[in-house]
């Protein structure tokens, strides 16, 4: 399987603050991959230097076989990497239906954008039920979906989900991550930060764990798993619910 995207020894600074330091993932094509770690390890800031909205420093980032150094931002979203942000960030003040088509603000093929209208439908019904209500009138768990269908708008080929569980019932998060499995069975590639590390390493094939902006351990998400010093620096109190 060969790799989408591929970052190498990747360095980013907030000003003379070093928020990440010789990061290196691979994302094979078809994928689901987990990048976890906690509060302030620097799993945005890597989602963010992907995506091109933070520079890195030093290091390389490279799609598809080719450096995407330098490029802008809606430059990679044209290329098919798209980023689901932390906290849903959607236009509360435009309907659902505004939202999804601000997903497709950089595509002009009409039909395709239609196609994937109807896609995005089945797979979260129940925004269909909703297109003409404000976003900032859906539940937390309604905000989220409307999220990731926005995103799915823009025809990724790399989808980055940041804590999509956040501030979400155990419910309304299962039913977030059948959506998750059901891209990923469709062809997508997933990089997913998430800090429910149990959830995460069950629908995820291989995972980094990040500490301090430093990669710290890697490997396959079931060997981690089961990695008794992962269970207690990372899974702690989950450890007790397996």
């Amino acid at each position: 399987m060969s790799d989408l995207l591929e970052i190498g020894n990747i360095s980013a600074h907030y000003g003379r603050i070093q928020a990440l330091s010789g990061v290196s993932i691979r994302i094979p094509e078809g994928s689901i991959v987990a990048l976890l770690g906690s509060n302030g390890a620097g799993k945005t800031t890597t989602l963010n230097v992907i995506s091109g909205i933070e520079p890195n420093s030093a290091g390389s980032v490279r799609y598809a076989g080719s450096a995407i150094d330098g490029m802008a931002s809606d430059g990679r979203v044209r290329q098919g990497i798209v980023q689901v942000p932390e906290g849903r960030e959607v236009f509360r003040e435009m309907t659902v239906d505004e939202n999804l088509k601000m997903g497709a603000f950089l595509r002009r093929d009409k039909a395709g954008i239609r196609d994937d209208f109807d896609r995005v439908c089945t797979y979260l019904p129940r925004l269909k039920e909703r297109l003409q209500q404000k976003a900032a009138t859906l539940s937390g768990g309604e905000q989220q979906m409307l999220a990731m269908a926005r995103a799915l708008m823009a025809r990724p080929r790399l989808l980055m989900l940041d804590e999509p569980s956040m501030g979400l019932s155990p419910i309304l998060v299962q039913q977030i991550f059948a959506v998750v499995r059901q891209m990923h069975a469709d062809g997508l590639t997933i990089l997913l930060v998430e800090q429910n590390v149990k959830l995460a390493l069950g629908i995820s094939s291989y995972a980094y764990i990040l500490e301090n902006g430093e990669i710290v351990l890697e490997g396959a998400s079931g060997q981690l798993a089961d990695d008794p010093n992962v269970r207690r620096a990372y899974l702690g109190g989950l450890a007790e619910a397996t």
